[in-house]
Protein backbone atom coordinates (compact mmCIF):
# COMPACT_ATOMS: atom_id res chain seq x y z
CA UNK A 1 0.00 0.00 0.00
CA UNK A 2 1.40 3.49 -0.86
CA UNK A 3 2.11 6.16 1.80
CA UNK A 4 -0.63 9.31 2.06
CA UNK A 5 0.66 12.46 1.34
CA UNK A 6 0.89 12.77 5.45
CA UNK A 7 3.21 9.36 5.83
CA UNK A 8 5.72 11.06 2.97
CA UNK A 9 5.80 14.42 5.04
CA UNK A 10 6.67 12.63 7.79
CA UNK A 11 9.17 10.77 6.68
CA UNK A 12 10.66 14.18 5.03
CA UNK A 13 10.38 15.96 8.52
CA UNK A 14 12.13 13.43 9.82
CA UNK A 15 15.26 13.80 7.40
CA UNK A 16 15.23 17.20 8.13
CA UNK A 17 15.22 16.50 11.49
CA UNK A 18 17.88 14.13 10.97
CA UNK A 19 19.96 16.23 9.36
CA UNK A 20 19.54 19.09 12.05
CA UNK A 21 20.82 16.90 14.19
CA UNK A 22 24.03 15.83 11.82
CA UNK A 23 24.49 19.73 10.80
CA UNK A 24 24.63 20.83 15.01
CA UNK A 25 27.90 18.41 15.70
CA UNK A 26 31.10 19.28 16.27
CA UNK A 27 34.36 16.97 15.00
CA UNK A 28 36.40 17.94 17.92
CA UNK A 29 37.26 14.83 18.88
CA UNK A 30 37.18 12.69 15.76
CA UNK A 31 40.64 11.94 14.30
CA UNK A 32 41.60 11.89 10.55
CA UNK A 33 40.19 8.58 10.09
CA UNK A 34 36.75 9.25 11.12
CA UNK A 35 36.84 12.30 9.97
CA UNK A 36 37.57 10.96 6.34
CA UNK A 37 34.85 8.39 7.04
CA UNK A 38 31.93 11.14 7.57
CA UNK A 39 32.92 13.07 4.44
CA UNK A 40 32.47 9.48 2.56
CA UNK A 41 29.34 8.94 4.11
CA UNK A 42 28.25 12.46 3.29
CA UNK A 43 29.28 12.01 -0.07
CA UNK A 44 27.25 8.72 -0.61
CA UNK A 45 24.46 10.50 0.47
CA UNK A 46 24.76 13.21 -1.92
CA UNK A 47 25.25 10.75 -4.82
CA UNK A 48 21.95 8.80 -3.55
CA UNK A 49 19.55 12.16 -3.73
CA UNK A 50 19.14 12.68 -7.50
CA UNK A 51 17.40 9.35 -7.58
CA UNK A 52 14.88 10.42 -5.35
CA UNK A 53 14.59 13.72 -7.23
CA UNK A 54 14.20 11.55 -10.37
CA UNK A 55 11.43 9.60 -8.71
CA UNK A 56 9.25 12.89 -7.96
CA UNK A 57 10.22 14.31 -11.14
CA UNK A 58 8.53 11.71 -13.16
CA UNK A 59 5.05 11.17 -10.72
CA UNK A 60 4.69 15.08 -11.14
CA UNK A 61 4.68 14.99 -15.33
CA UNK A 62 1.88 12.35 -14.73
CA UNK A 63 -0.06 15.18 -13.10
CA UNK A 64 -0.19 18.32 -14.99
CA UNK A 65 1.99 19.89 -17.37
CA UNK A 66 3.92 22.63 -17.25
CA UNK A 67 1.82 25.36 -18.70
CA UNK A 68 -0.82 23.87 -16.60
CA UNK A 69 1.24 25.45 -13.68
CA UNK A 70 2.03 28.95 -14.75
CA UNK A 71 5.78 27.36 -16.93
CA UNK A 72 7.10 27.21 -20.23
CA UNK A 73 8.83 24.03 -19.68
CA UNK A 74 9.35 21.36 -16.64
CA UNK A 75 13.02 22.84 -16.88
CA UNK A 76 11.16 26.16 -16.10
CA UNK A 77 9.09 24.55 -13.16
CA UNK A 78 12.68 24.05 -11.12
CA UNK A 79 14.66 26.54 -12.47
CA UNK A 80 11.62 28.85 -10.95
CA UNK A 81 11.04 26.45 -7.63
CA UNK A 82 14.03 25.82 -6.84
CA UNK A 83 15.64 28.88 -8.05
CA UNK A 84 18.52 27.36 -9.96
CA UNK A 85 19.69 28.51 -13.17
CA UNK A 86 18.37 27.06 -16.52
CA UNK A 87 21.33 25.12 -17.68
CA UNK A 88 20.86 22.89 -14.38
CA UNK A 89 17.41 22.56 -14.36
CA UNK A 90 17.20 21.65 -18.03
CA UNK A 91 19.88 18.74 -16.81
CA UNK A 92 18.37 17.24 -14.19
CA UNK A 93 14.66 16.90 -16.39
CA UNK A 94 16.87 15.56 -18.89
CA UNK A 95 19.11 12.94 -16.89
CA UNK A 96 15.64 12.40 -15.10
CA UNK A 97 14.30 11.06 -18.48
CA UNK A 98 17.08 8.64 -18.45
CA UNK A 99 17.40 7.49 -15.01
CA UNK A 100 13.81 7.87 -13.42
CA UNK A 101 11.30 5.35 -13.70
CA UNK A 102 8.85 5.52 -16.72
CA UNK A 103 5.29 4.30 -17.61
CA UNK A 104 4.09 3.12 -20.90
CA UNK A 105 0.76 4.06 -22.68
CA UNK A 106 -1.16 1.34 -20.57
CA UNK A 107 0.25 3.05 -17.76
CA UNK A 108 2.01 -0.06 -16.92
CA UNK A 109 5.97 1.02 -14.86
CA UNK A 110 8.59 0.72 -16.96
CA UNK A 111 12.39 0.54 -15.98
CA UNK A 112 15.09 3.14 -16.49
CA UNK A 113 16.40 4.40 -19.78
CA UNK A 114 19.58 3.13 -18.24
CA UNK A 115 18.51 1.10 -16.04
CA UNK A 116 22.27 0.06 -14.45
CA UNK A 117 23.27 3.78 -14.60
CA UNK A 118 19.90 4.21 -12.01
CA UNK A 119 20.79 1.87 -10.01
CA UNK A 120 24.42 2.88 -10.01
CA UNK A 121 22.89 6.38 -8.92
CA UNK A 122 20.74 5.17 -6.49
CA UNK A 123 22.94 3.24 -4.70
CA UNK A 124 25.48 5.99 -4.24
CA UNK A 125 28.44 4.53 -6.04
CA UNK A 126 28.40 7.07 -9.05
CA UNK A 127 28.21 11.29 -9.27
CA UNK A 128 26.76 13.43 -11.32
CA UNK A 129 30.00 13.88 -13.43
CA UNK A 130 29.98 10.08 -14.00
CA UNK A 131 26.25 10.27 -15.06
CA UNK A 132 26.89 13.22 -17.53
CA UNK A 133 29.75 10.93 -18.93
CA UNK A 134 27.46 8.10 -19.73
CA UNK A 135 24.41 9.43 -20.75
CA UNK A 136 26.67 11.73 -23.26
CA UNK A 137 28.34 8.46 -24.97
CA UNK A 138 25.24 6.67 -24.82
CA UNK A 139 23.57 9.88 -26.87
CA UNK A 140 26.37 9.21 -29.38
CA UNK A 141 25.95 5.78 -29.41
CA UNK A 142 22.13 5.89 -30.02
CA UNK A 143 22.40 7.03 -33.84
CA UNK A 144 24.19 3.23 -34.98
CA UNK A 145 23.91 1.02 -32.01
CA UNK A 146 20.68 -1.26 -31.77
CA UNK A 147 19.29 -1.73 -27.53
CA UNK A 148 20.62 -4.41 -26.70
CA UNK A 149 24.18 -2.72 -27.64
CA UNK A 150 23.62 0.00 -25.93
CA UNK A 151 22.28 -1.83 -22.97
CA UNK A 152 25.37 -3.56 -22.73
CA UNK A 153 27.25 0.32 -22.46
CA UNK A 154 25.07 1.33 -20.23
CA UNK A 155 26.09 -1.82 -17.63
CA UNK A 156 29.88 -1.52 -18.71
CA UNK A 157 30.31 2.22 -17.77
CA UNK A 158 28.09 2.01 -14.64
CA UNK A 159 30.68 -0.77 -13.50
CA UNK A 160 33.63 0.73 -14.35
CA UNK A 161 32.43 4.20 -13.08
CA UNK A 162 32.37 2.39 -9.86
CA UNK A 163 35.57 2.29 -8.95
CA UNK A 164 37.04 4.77 -11.14
CA UNK A 165 37.77 8.78 -11.73
CA UNK A 166 35.17 10.65 -13.90
CA UNK A 167 38.55 11.58 -15.87
CA UNK A 168 39.20 7.19 -16.43
CA UNK A 169 35.80 6.96 -17.09
CA UNK A 170 35.63 9.63 -19.58
CA UNK A 171 38.79 7.59 -21.84
CA UNK A 172 36.76 3.99 -21.83
CA UNK A 173 33.73 5.99 -23.28
CA UNK A 174 35.83 7.83 -25.44
CA UNK A 175 37.37 4.52 -26.24
CA UNK A 176 33.83 2.78 -26.68
CA UNK A 177 32.57 5.19 -29.26
CA UNK A 178 35.74 4.94 -31.73
CA UNK A 179 35.28 0.79 -31.30
CA UNK A 180 31.67 1.42 -32.30
CA UNK A 181 32.31 4.36 -34.82
CA UNK A 182 35.55 3.88 -36.95
CA UNK A 183 33.56 4.62 -39.79
CA UNK A 184 31.50 6.69 -38.98
CA UNK A 185 30.74 10.32 -38.16
CA UNK A 186 34.37 11.16 -36.55
CA UNK A 187 35.50 14.29 -38.01
CA UNK A 188 37.27 14.70 -41.28
CA UNK A 189 41.15 16.68 -42.21
CA UNK A 190 38.85 19.09 -44.13
CA UNK A 191 36.52 19.68 -41.29
CA UNK A 192 39.50 20.19 -38.71
CA UNK A 193 41.66 22.16 -41.19
CA UNK A 194 38.17 24.53 -41.25
CA UNK A 195 38.57 24.97 -37.52
CA UNK A 196 41.92 25.47 -37.12
CA UNK A 197 42.86 28.94 -35.88
CA UNK A 198 44.88 31.11 -33.79
CA UNK A 199 44.06 34.82 -32.53
CA UNK A 200 45.85 37.68 -31.17
CA UNK A 201 43.36 40.27 -29.71
CA UNK A 202 43.87 44.38 -29.55
CA UNK A 203 46.13 45.38 -26.50
CA UNK A 204 44.13 46.29 -23.12
CA UNK A 205 45.07 49.16 -21.15
CA UNK A 206 47.07 47.24 -18.74
CA UNK A 207 49.55 46.08 -22.25
CA UNK A 208 48.03 42.48 -22.06
CA UNK A 209 47.60 40.91 -25.55
CA UNK A 210 44.46 38.31 -25.37
CA UNK A 211 45.60 35.25 -27.03
CA UNK A 212 43.21 32.55 -28.50
CA UNK A 213 42.35 29.59 -30.70
CA UNK A 214 41.73 26.15 -32.06
CA UNK A 215 44.79 23.76 -32.91
CA UNK A 216 44.45 20.74 -35.46
CA UNK A 217 46.02 17.50 -33.88
CA UNK A 218 49.62 17.94 -35.51
CA UNK A 219 49.93 21.65 -34.07
CA UNK A 220 48.55 20.37 -30.51
CA UNK A 221 51.38 17.68 -30.46
CA UNK A 222 53.97 20.11 -31.56
CA UNK A 223 53.45 22.31 -28.87
CA UNK A 224 52.26 19.67 -25.73
CA UNK A 225 55.80 18.04 -26.91
CA UNK A 226 57.95 21.71 -26.20
CA UNK A 227 55.53 22.78 -22.94
CA UNK A 228 56.00 19.37 -21.89
CA UNK A 229 59.74 20.56 -21.68
CA UNK A 230 59.75 24.20 -21.22
CA UNK A 231 56.73 24.70 -18.90
CA UNK A 232 57.67 22.47 -16.38
CA UNK A 233 58.79 23.93 -12.85
CA UNK A 234 61.92 25.46 -12.53
CA UNK A 235 61.63 26.15 -16.60
CA UNK A 236 61.87 29.89 -18.23
CA UNK A 237 61.03 31.25 -14.76
CA UNK A 238 61.27 35.10 -15.83
CA UNK A 239 62.10 35.78 -12.07
CA UNK A 240 64.99 33.85 -12.04
CA UNK A 241 68.22 35.95 -11.94
CA UNK A 242 68.96 33.71 -14.65
CA UNK A 243 66.27 31.66 -16.02
CA UNK A 244 66.87 27.67 -17.22
CA UNK A 245 65.75 27.72 -20.64
CA UNK A 246 68.14 24.21 -21.05
CA UNK A 247 68.97 21.54 -18.76
CA UNK A 248 67.37 20.45 -15.81
CA UNK A 249 66.75 23.29 -13.15
CA UNK A 250 68.17 22.66 -9.97
CA UNK A 251 65.74 21.16 -6.85
CA UNK A 252 65.59 25.29 -5.18
CA UNK A 253 64.59 26.49 -8.07
CA UNK A 254 62.07 24.30 -8.58
CA UNK A 255 61.11 24.61 -5.12
CA UNK A 256 60.83 28.09 -5.64
CA UNK A 257 58.75 28.06 -8.89
CA UNK A 258 55.07 29.88 -7.71
CA UNK A 259 53.40 30.01 -11.25
CA UNK A 260 50.30 28.41 -12.09
CA UNK A 261 50.10 25.95 -15.07
CA UNK A 262 49.23 28.90 -17.67
CA UNK A 263 51.63 30.96 -16.47
CA UNK A 264 54.46 28.37 -16.91
CA UNK A 265 53.28 27.67 -20.31
CA UNK A 266 53.00 31.32 -21.35
CA UNK A 267 56.81 31.49 -20.58
CA UNK A 268 57.28 28.42 -22.44
CA UNK A 269 55.88 29.93 -25.09
CA UNK A 270 57.67 33.18 -24.60
CA UNK A 271 61.21 30.87 -24.62
CA UNK A 272 59.97 29.06 -27.67
CA UNK A 273 60.07 32.59 -29.87
CA UNK A 274 62.62 34.18 -28.48
CA UNK A 275 64.78 30.80 -29.26
CA UNK A 276 63.11 30.77 -32.88
CA UNK A 277 63.92 34.54 -33.60
CA UNK A 278 67.48 34.24 -32.31
CA UNK A 279 68.44 31.05 -34.30
CA UNK A 280 68.59 33.29 -37.28
CA UNK A 281 67.13 30.66 -39.56
CA UNK A 282 64.10 32.25 -40.47
CA UNK A 283 65.50 34.55 -43.12
CA UNK A 284 63.79 38.28 -43.96
CA UNK A 285 60.83 39.98 -43.83
CA UNK A 286 60.03 42.98 -46.14
CA UNK A 287 63.93 43.44 -46.51
CA UNK A 288 64.58 42.81 -42.79
CA UNK A 289 65.85 39.91 -40.32
CA UNK A 290 62.83 38.29 -39.14
CA UNK A 291 63.23 39.88 -35.57
CA UNK A 292 61.76 41.97 -32.90
CA UNK A 293 62.02 45.48 -34.13
CA UNK A 294 61.58 48.17 -31.54
CA UNK A 295 61.55 51.88 -31.41
CA UNK A 296 62.19 54.22 -28.24
CA UNK A 297 64.06 57.03 -27.17
CA UNK A 298 67.23 57.17 -25.87
CA UNK A 299 65.90 59.52 -22.52
CA UNK A 300 63.76 56.69 -21.82
CA UNK A 301 65.96 53.77 -22.42
CA UNK A 302 68.63 55.69 -19.76
CA UNK A 303 65.39 56.27 -17.33
CA UNK A 304 64.36 52.65 -17.74
CA UNK A 305 60.98 54.59 -17.99
CA UNK A 306 58.00 54.45 -20.54
CA UNK A 307 57.14 52.42 -23.18
CA UNK A 308 58.57 51.43 -26.88
CA UNK A 309 56.57 50.67 -29.86
CA UNK A 310 57.73 47.21 -31.92
CA UNK A 311 57.42 46.47 -35.29
CA UNK A 312 53.56 45.34 -35.05
CA UNK A 313 52.55 47.84 -33.04
CA UNK A 314 52.39 47.02 -29.91
CA UNK A 315 53.50 49.44 -27.09
CA UNK A 316 56.14 47.86 -25.21
CA UNK A 317 57.33 48.47 -21.43
CA UNK A 318 60.99 49.89 -21.56
CA UNK A 319 61.55 47.60 -18.67
CA UNK A 320 60.19 44.42 -20.34
CA UNK A 321 62.46 45.85 -23.43
CA UNK A 322 65.98 46.35 -21.08
CA UNK A 323 64.39 42.29 -19.94
CA UNK A 324 64.46 40.92 -24.01
CA UNK A 325 67.76 42.72 -24.18
CA UNK A 326 69.43 40.71 -21.04
CA UNK A 327 67.44 37.62 -21.81
CA UNK A 328 68.85 37.60 -25.13
CA UNK A 329 72.31 38.43 -24.31
CA UNK A 330 72.03 35.03 -21.59
CA UNK A 331 70.54 33.36 -24.61
CA UNK A 332 73.83 33.37 -26.50
CA UNK A 333 75.73 32.25 -23.30
CA UNK A 334 73.39 29.36 -23.19
CA UNK A 335 73.44 28.77 -26.62
CA UNK A 336 76.97 27.90 -26.34
CA UNK A 337 76.61 25.62 -23.46
CA UNK A 338 73.64 23.83 -25.63
CA UNK A 339 76.10 22.63 -27.95
CA UNK A 340 77.87 20.73 -25.21
CA UNK A 341 76.17 17.56 -23.20
CA UNK A 342 73.94 18.85 -20.78
CA UNK A 343 75.42 17.39 -17.41
CA UNK A 344 71.95 15.66 -16.13
CA UNK A 345 72.20 13.60 -19.10
CA UNK A 346 75.48 12.03 -17.55
CA UNK A 347 74.85 8.54 -16.85
CA UNK A 348 74.61 7.08 -13.87
CA UNK A 349 72.99 3.92 -12.53
CA UNK A 350 69.72 6.04 -10.78
CA UNK A 351 68.96 7.41 -14.14
CA UNK A 352 67.07 5.61 -16.87
CA UNK A 353 68.31 5.32 -20.45
CA UNK A 354 66.46 6.77 -23.58
CA UNK A 355 66.17 2.91 -24.56
CA UNK A 356 64.83 2.20 -21.52
CA UNK A 357 62.00 5.69 -21.09
CA UNK A 358 60.62 4.02 -24.75
CA UNK A 359 59.94 1.07 -23.22
CA UNK A 360 58.02 2.04 -20.10
CA UNK A 361 55.77 4.72 -22.61
CA UNK A 362 55.27 1.19 -24.73
CA UNK A 363 53.70 -0.62 -21.34
CA UNK A 364 52.67 2.18 -19.00
CA UNK A 365 51.79 4.98 -21.29
CA UNK A 366 51.86 7.94 -18.39
CA UNK A 367 51.76 7.83 -14.56
CA UNK A 368 50.40 4.29 -13.23
CA UNK A 369 49.14 5.77 -9.63
CA UNK A 370 45.58 4.95 -10.31
CA UNK A 371 43.41 7.45 -11.68
CA UNK A 372 46.41 10.48 -12.50
CA UNK A 373 45.58 11.56 -15.74
CA UNK A 374 49.96 12.72 -16.20
CA UNK A 375 50.85 11.23 -19.51
CA UNK A 376 53.84 9.85 -20.66
CA UNK A 377 55.81 13.66 -21.07
CA UNK A 378 55.00 14.54 -17.98
CA UNK A 379 56.35 11.41 -16.68
CA UNK A 380 59.40 10.14 -14.70
CA UNK A 381 60.95 6.39 -14.26
CA UNK A 382 59.97 5.62 -10.52
CA UNK A 383 61.95 2.80 -8.94
CA UNK A 384 58.44 0.92 -8.16
CA UNK A 385 60.24 -2.30 -7.32
CA UNK A 386 61.97 -1.15 -4.41
CA UNK A 387 63.92 2.67 -4.09
CA UNK A 388 67.15 3.03 -5.64
CA UNK A 389 68.26 4.68 -2.05
CA UNK A 390 67.50 1.63 -0.47
CA UNK A 391 68.86 -1.04 -2.98
CA UNK A 392 66.53 -0.90 -5.81
CA UNK A 393 67.93 -1.41 -9.09
CA UNK A 394 67.62 0.85 -12.71
CA UNK A 395 66.64 -2.45 -14.54
CA UNK A 396 63.57 -2.23 -16.78
CA UNK A 397 61.94 -5.06 -15.01
CA UNK A 398 62.16 -2.87 -11.64
CA UNK A 399 61.24 0.42 -13.27
CA UNK A 400 57.06 2.38 -13.97
CA UNK A 401 56.30 5.70 -14.92
CA UNK A 402 55.13 7.99 -12.11
CA UNK A 403 54.84 12.02 -12.46
CA UNK A 404 56.85 14.01 -10.30
CA UNK A 405 54.06 14.70 -7.56
CA UNK A 406 53.35 10.97 -7.36
CA UNK A 407 56.73 9.53 -7.69
CA UNK A 408 57.27 11.98 -4.05
CA UNK A 409 53.79 10.42 -2.82
CA UNK A 410 55.96 6.98 -2.03
CA UNK A 411 57.39 7.37 1.05
CA UNK A 412 57.64 5.77 4.51
CA UNK A 413 53.68 5.96 5.72
CA UNK A 414 52.88 7.04 2.57
CA UNK A 415 51.97 5.02 -1.08
CA UNK A 416 53.95 1.91 -1.84
CA UNK A 417 54.37 0.22 -4.94
CA UNK A 418 54.68 -2.94 -6.16
CA UNK A 419 55.15 -4.62 -9.53
CA UNK A 420 52.80 -7.65 -10.80
CA UNK A 421 53.64 -10.60 -12.42
CA UNK A 422 52.17 -9.08 -15.48
CA UNK A 423 54.71 -5.83 -15.11
CA UNK A 424 52.10 -3.39 -14.29
CA UNK A 425 52.48 -1.32 -11.37
CA UNK A 426 50.44 -1.77 -8.46
CA UNK A 427 50.07 1.49 -6.10
CA UNK A 428 48.70 0.86 -2.27
CA UNK A 429 47.54 3.51 -0.97
CA UNK A 430 48.14 4.76 2.85
CA UNK A 431 45.31 3.17 4.99
CA UNK A 432 43.22 6.50 5.66
CA UNK A 433 42.93 7.04 1.42
CA UNK A 434 42.40 3.20 0.97
CA UNK A 435 39.00 2.58 -0.10
CA UNK A 436 38.95 -0.49 -1.97
CA UNK A 437 39.80 0.75 -5.39
CA UNK A 438 41.78 -0.40 -8.66
CA UNK A 439 45.40 -0.69 -7.80
CA UNK A 440 46.54 -0.05 -11.33
CA UNK A 441 45.75 2.99 -13.45
CA UNK A 442 43.19 2.22 -16.39
CA UNK A 443 43.02 5.97 -17.38
CA UNK A 444 45.97 5.13 -20.20
CA UNK A 445 44.05 1.66 -20.73
CA UNK A 446 40.51 2.35 -20.65
CA UNK A 447 40.09 -0.78 -22.92
CA UNK A 448 40.54 -2.69 -19.60
CA UNK A 449 37.41 -1.45 -18.28
CA UNK A 450 35.46 -2.23 -20.80
CA UNK A 451 36.82 -6.18 -20.15
CA UNK A 452 34.20 -8.09 -17.52
CA UNK A 453 35.49 -8.71 -13.60
CA UNK A 454 35.85 -12.06 -14.57
CA UNK A 455 37.80 -11.65 -17.49
CA UNK A 456 40.56 -9.56 -16.05
CA UNK A 457 44.00 -11.07 -14.25
CA UNK A 458 43.01 -12.41 -11.01
CA UNK A 459 45.23 -9.41 -9.35
CA UNK A 460 43.02 -6.94 -11.35
CA UNK A 461 39.65 -7.94 -9.88
CA UNK A 462 37.96 -5.60 -7.06
CA UNK A 463 37.12 -8.33 -4.84
CA UNK A 464 40.95 -8.50 -4.13
CA UNK A 465 41.45 -5.35 -2.61
CA UNK A 466 38.98 -5.05 0.33
CA UNK A 467 39.40 -1.15 2.08
CA UNK A 468 41.72 -1.01 4.91
CA UNK A 469 39.48 -1.67 8.26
Amino acid sequence: MAPDAASISAAYDALDAAYDTIAALTYDTLDIKDTLGCLSRLERLRRRMPATEHHLLAHAQTLTTPTAIGAKSWSDVLAIRLRISGTEATRRVKEAEDLGPRTALTGAPLPPRLPETAAAQARGDINTEHVAIIRKCLKKAAKYLDTAARAEIDHDLARAAATNSPETLREAAKLLIYLFNQDGDLPDDEHRARRREVRLGPQDEDGMIPFSGRLDPEAAAYIQALFAKLAAPGMCNPADETPCVNGRPDEDTIAADDRTLPQRQHDALTAICRNTLSSGELGQHNGLPVTVVVSTTLQDLHAAAGVAVTGSGSLLPISDLIRMASHAHHYLVIYDKHTREPLYLGRTKRIASPGQRLVLFNRDRGCTRPGCTAPFDHSQAHHAAQDFGKGGQTNITDLGLACGPDNRLVKENGWTTQIRSDGRIEWIPPPLLDTGQDRINHHHHPNELLCPPEERPPEDRDEDHPPAA
